[in-house]
């Protein structure tokens, strides 16, 4: 049995009358990757966050290879050889990438001398751990994957022999989460200790030694990875057995809700993101978009629910225009019965300082359920904002904390919620699940059809394909801003992956 690169013991952590950790006892042996699963708000991130010195336990011990280790900020972790990569990344955007390594671990007040010492020192990390980047490149340039090796780069650079990841393949593609995987078995052969949080159970099985399972606050079971399956890890974080596939009946579509004809959108630097792109869909039924990120699925999803201006082409919502000469008012949209559940909750769906009953009606405050007269009507909007809490099991059940308080998982299910009761005709959902885990993907999942099985409309993009695959009526495949292809739900991971990758399914074949 390898020594204990980390241990927790005893350790308790409470905010107000919220116990978020609950006499925690984990052990992490070196050289390993374990894995920390639970449902959101199970209190994976507060511990990890106490062994960085994010937080303080109210009682309990942390021990750093043998040794006490006294850790009060961030400082004190790395000092101790711990580094972490959050869930959003903490970069500076328009720093560049070398920037950004050696930013708060500069060697000297002069920084020419510290930008000459740390890009020699990048360039021996990049090429012992494939983790290449162009160090002069703007953050805000790169794609999340490149990202995230900064993100692991700056770890590494400050010396961390034990790392911690929240959640590192939330925002990638498959492609990229493959390529990570690759970055940490190396990491792992170099004597590295790895942490990973996540609430994908088939990357546990597939990267982790060893996996601990945490519900409402408590560990309750670890187990070797080889000796444990899927079904029991849901089992043990949902304390029931979870359906980890989706049941629905026969699709019964009828009329076309919502129709794109011709539809070509630009980003802000004149790029052509959605070239020439048609579809249709009907109510009762799902289309999923599936494709690589940065393929135009975002651009398409902002044009159609009236965040982006679109360049030319047509949308029609129940046989009526959508304007499409400047950005569509989104309000009108939804008045009209088109919800959106945007794919970035935290800079579009939600207002992280406001509380969760304020998020609970967001853009649908002028409603007249929740006025009175020409006010607020605050009570009616808590009453509102509980009785979703129920409906949706977000935690913790009170709709007076501020959103930002809340786990990304729960964050999410207070968009989808806002969203869905409105009882939208078409509704427009951008990853769904990112960062949920099990229990609330089959909940959400559930939702969805339920939603189609009630005759809406509903337009589907995800980066997870075995979500596009088991939701989705029909998929369309987006590729560098087109619709490279259609596929039924009986299509195969590899078919879509070609049509991802630009490749039809019948050139592969010759």
């Amino acid at each position: 049995m390898a020594e204990a690169a980390i241990e927790l013991i005893g350790i308790n952590k409470s905010f107000g009358a919220v116990q978020a950790n609950r006499d925690i006892n984990l052990e992490v042996a070196r050289g390993t990757i374990h894995g920390i699963v639970g449902e959101n708000g199970a209190g994976k991130s507060t511990l990890m966050s106490i062994l960085y010195g994010f937080y303080q336990a109210d009682s309990g011990e942390i021990r750093v290879n043998g040794k006490p280790a006294t850790i009060k900020t961030s400082n004190d972790a790395i000092t101790a050889g711990i580094g972490m990569v959050h869930q959003h990344f903490m970069l500076v955007d328009n720093f560049t990438v070398l920037e950004n390594v050696i930013l708060g671990a500069e060697s000297n007040a002069l920084l020419k001398s510290s930008i000459a010492k740390a890009r020699s020192e990048l360039i021996r990390l990049e090429r012992e751990y494939g983790l290449q980047v162009n160090p002069d490149a703007l953050i805000e340039e790169l794609p999340v994957g490149l990202q995230q090796r900064v993100e692991i780069l700056k770890a590494l650079y400050r010396g961390a022999e034990i790392l911690i990841l929240d959640e590192p393949t939330g925002v990638l593609t498959p492609a990229e989460a493959d390529h990570l995987f690759r970055i940490l078995g190396q990491l792992k052969e170099q004597g590295k200790t790895i942490v990973l949080i996540t609430h994908k159970l088939r990357e546990i099985m597939a990267i982790t030694d060893s996996v601990s399972v945490m519900r409402q606050g408590t560990i309750v079971a670890t187990r070797e990875t080889k000796k444990t399956t899927v079904e029991e890890l849901a089992e043990l974080m949902v304390g029931r057995r979870v359906l980890l596939r989706v049941e629905k009946d026969a699709m019964q579509a009828e009329g076309v809700k919502l129709s794109v004809k011709n539809l070509t959108v630009k980003d802000l630097r004149g790029v052509t993101m959605v070239d020439d792109v048609s579809f249709d869909v009907r109510a009762g039924e799902i289309v999923g978009i599936a494709g690589v990120a940065g393929n135009g699925q975002s651009e398409l999803l902002e044009a159609i629910s009236g965040i982006r201006k679109a360049v030319s082409g047509s949308v029609t919502l129940d046989g009526k225009p959508i304007d499409l000469t400047g950005a569509a008012d989104p309000g009108e949209l939804r008045e009209r019965g088109l919800a959106h559940v945007p794919e970035d909750r935290h800079h579009v769906g939600l207002v992280l300082a406001f509380e969760e009953n304020e998020n609970s009606i967001l853009g649908y405050q002028d409603d007249e359920q929740y006025l009175k007269g020409p006010f607020l009507n605050i009570d009616a909007i808590q009453k509102d904002a509980r009785d979703k809490i129920e409906k949706y099991d977000i935690r913790p059940a009170n709709c007076r904390l501020k959103t930002a308080n809340f786990s990304g998982g729960n964050q999410q299910k207070i968009v989808l919620a806002r969203e869905i009761e409105q009882d939208p005709g078409v509704l427009i959902v951008g990853q769904p699940t990112r960062g949920v885990d099990v229990g609330a993907i089959e909940f959400i999942h559930k939702r969805l059809i339920a939603m189609r099985d009630a005759g809406k409309a509903v337009l589907l993009v995800s980066v997870e394909l075995d979500e596009i695959r088991s939701l989705s009526d029909r998929i369309l495949v987006m590729f560098a801003g087109r619709i490279v292809g259609e596929r039924g739900s009986d299509t195969t991971e590899g078919e879509l992956g070609l049509l991802m990758a630009g490749v039809e399914h019948k050139e592969a074949a010759e």
